[in-house]
């Protein structure tokens, strides 16, 4: 699979640095032609979705930090997107400056991932998934509060793989990653089809709450990562089901498996997933890649562009040898990852087990 081209946050610095020889009228984005649906209209899903209900101990003091950075940040996606992600930017680079361990992790992550590149270039690449994360904040509220500002802002390929096992009565599960523009990915899926998730609840029941209902604008159904029994009745039912596998959840339900070259606790549940539903009709494995095109400095009066990338189905998943099915997700995982790879998550402790328990390589 080729991948798109990459944006190279070197390059684009030293583009900014230089002097522009010409004042130039910037040049806005087509218009959206009248008539065209909207992110809204265009929304699929498989039936209603019911928000989870207010609690009245929300408005306990402890939580009233977390309504404070609400307050502040909801607001701001009303401005035009080129703020949003100026603002994001900024986002970004504090809290890689101020929430040292976070970056630090970061940094041991892409040295494992990336021995071959200096260091120098390591700490740019930090610094741009800080910054993308960033965006992804923005990114995320709109896609939950204001979706219709990304209307005809996606590509897709690889649909077909999707249409031919839903054709066939199958369901679909879709291997994941936690990328920064996480939920705005999957809303630009709902575009093309309904789509079901499979997420960890948080410990904050505030954060809990106000993300569910967010992404209730999104999913057709939310599926804690325990509850098996709303996984398979959405398996029978055929629909497609995001899941990801991308994190160190230890070895009780996995094994260890190369990501990126570095051994790492890598999760099976896929092996187990793909076993359910109709033996005649098992559901078909696949991987799915959302990525933003355009550079994080958007140009004044253009519009962002994301792509979509669905990947072929794995054929004869699940084998007899879960290290071998393990490495073949890891591998699928990280090509897609390497398209750009400031755009996945590393400040995540990906590499923190290993065959022997904890490591300390993050100390």
């Amino acid at each position: 699979m080729k991948a798109p081209e990459q944006y190279d946050p070197s390059k684009a610095a030293a583009k900014d640095s230089m002097p522009n020889p010409t004042i130039q009228q910037p040049v806005k984005s087509p218009a959206i032609p009248t008539g065209m649906p909207t992110i809204i209209q265009n929304h699929k899903r498989t039936a209603p979705v019911e928000k989870k209900p207010f609690q009245w101990q929300f408005l306990m003091p402890k939580y009233w930090g977390i309504w404070l950075l609400i307050a502040i940040i909801v607001p701001l996606v009303y401005l035009p997107l080129r703020w949003q992600f100026w603002l994001g930017r900024k986002l970004g680079i504090l809290i890689y400056t101020v929430v040292g361990s976070r970056g630090r992790d970061t940094l041991i992550n892409l040295k494992l991932a990336f021995p071959e590149k200096p260091e120098v270039e390591r700490e740019l690449m930090a610094k741009q998934v800080f910054v993308n994360q960033g965006i992804g904040v923005f990114e995320t509220l709109c896609a939950w509060f204001r979706p219709n500002v990304f209307t005809r802002t996606v590509s897709i390929s690889g649909l077909q793989h999707l249409i031919n096992a839903q054709n066939e009565g199958r369901a679909v599960i879709l291997l994941g990653a936690h990328y920064t523009m996480l939920d705005l990915g999957g809303m630009l899926c709902t575009q093309f089809f309904p789509m079901d998730g499979m997420y960890r609840p948080q410990n904050n029941a505030l954060l809990d709450w106000f993300i569910y209902n967010g992404r209730t604008s999104i999913l057709s159904k939310q599926i804690a990562s325990r509850d098996m029994r709303s996984f398979v009745e959405s398996i029978k039912a055929g629909h497609v089901i995001w899941y990801s596998p991308d994190q160190d959840y230890g070895l009780k339900q996995g094994v260890m498996a190369p990501f990126f070259g570095v051994p790492a606790a890598t999760i099976t549940a896929s092996r187990r997933m793909a076993k359910l539903g109709d033996e005649a009709h098992p559901p078909a494995l696949m991987a799915l890649h959302t990525y933003r095109q355009t550079p994080d400095n958007l140009p004044s009066g253009k519009r962002p562009h994301y792509h979509l990338t669905i990947t072929p189905e794995l054929k004869n998943y699940p084998s007899n040898d879960e290290v071998a099915d393990a490495t073949r997700v890891n591998e699928v995982l990280e090509g897609l990852i390497r398209i750009d790879p400031t755009q996945w998550m590393w400040f995540h402790r990906r590499f923190k087990n290993g065959p022997n328990g904890r490591t300390d390589i993050y100390k």
